[in-house]
């Protein structure tokens, strides 16, 4: 049994916490907002009075939060002092947030200059993942620590990769998510395609599934309802993952982008498409809704 501190308690963090305590371990958390804590105390949580309380007597902490600068703040400074001058000397923390990979880097020096141990261990699976387990890590940092974390996260998820150093889980995590946001885009703009030219769902479904279309984007989050019982398309676009949190994927990716001077066309199309998106009522769509957008946004060839 570990002591495990976890900080952030929301959609991804409180189930994931949840399956640590049905693993065995002793799990203290906390978050900042109180019907969060209520509902993970439900799930077998033990409650800390604030964050520093909750990592005080941990062996092991991970965060799970918003942003970057989230991330930063509660790590602390020797000025403003946070979870990292709470802890005992020694202690492994573990970011599971998506930020920056320059942000995570920082995080995780900041938390060796301060006599502690750090990975990053983003996460693809979304809320479904969280709660059944299944979720994928992409863990960046020292290979004895990765493996001190393997089995806390295989309690939480199926497949855990090491990526290689400090950063690289999160560098992953964002070349991941680029791929399946262009994706997306084309599985629903192949879809409004087939609708205009006659083509069935169905029909489009069982060819591209068994041929070279043939995706996650399309055999697990198929953006119309009926092919995939499961997706979110059959729940009127119920988030899944939202259209919110693409674009802020995406938007980390072309920092990337950017800082690293790769040509990457689609990327910043995708992006710019979802951060259209979730500027409207996307941003709580699951963000396979693109596909409404892009037929909304089509011309009426019979006009």
């Amino acid at each position: 049994m570990t002591a495990i501190a976890f900080v952030g308690l929301g959609h991804m963090g409180g189930p994931m916490a949840a399956n640590l305590v049905k693993a065995g371990h002793e799990v203290r958390g906390f978050d900042l907002v109180p019907e969060l804590r209520d509902a993970a105390r439900t799930a077998g949580i033990e409650i800390a009075e604030s964050g520093l309380d909750a990592v005080a007597s941990a062996d092991v902490v991970i965060t799970m939060l918003p942003a970057g600068r989230h991330v930063l703040a509660v790590y602390g400074t020797d000025d403003a002092p946070g979870l990292l001058q709470a802890a005992r000397p020694g202690t492994l923390f573990i970011d599971s947030s998506t930020i920056a990979v320059d942000e995570s880097r920082l995080a995780a020096a900041s938390a060796v200059a301060a006599g502690h141990r750090a990975l990053d261990a983003p996460v693809s699976g979304g809320v479904v993942g969280a709660e059944n387990a299944t979720l994928a890590f992409m863990v960046g940092g020292a290979d004895d620590d990765f493996e001190e974390a393997r089995p806390l996260l295989e309690a939480m998820g199926r497949r855990v990769v090491h990526c290689g150093g400090s950063g690289l889980g999160q560098a992953a995590k964002i070349c991941n998510n680029m791929i399946l946001g262009i994706s997306q885009i084309a599985v629903a703009e192949a879809f409004v395609l087939g609708e205009r030219l006659g083509l069935s769902h169905q029909a489009l479904f069982d060819v591209a599934s068994n041929a070279s279309g043939q995706c996650w984007a399309l055999t697990t989050n198929c953006p119309v309802p009926g092919p995939v019982p499961t997706s979110p398309a059959n729940r009127d676009y119920q988030p899944g993952f939202a259209g919110a949190l693409m674009s802020k994927d995406l938007g980390l990716a072309e920092q990337a982008i950017e800082l690293t001077g790769i040509d990457a066309k689609l990327g910043r199309l995708a992006r710019a498409i979802y951060g259209e998106f979730a500027d409207g009522p996307g941003a709580g769509e699951d963000f396979s809704g693109i596909i409404n957008t892009i037929r909304a946004q089509s011309v009426d060839a019979n006009r």
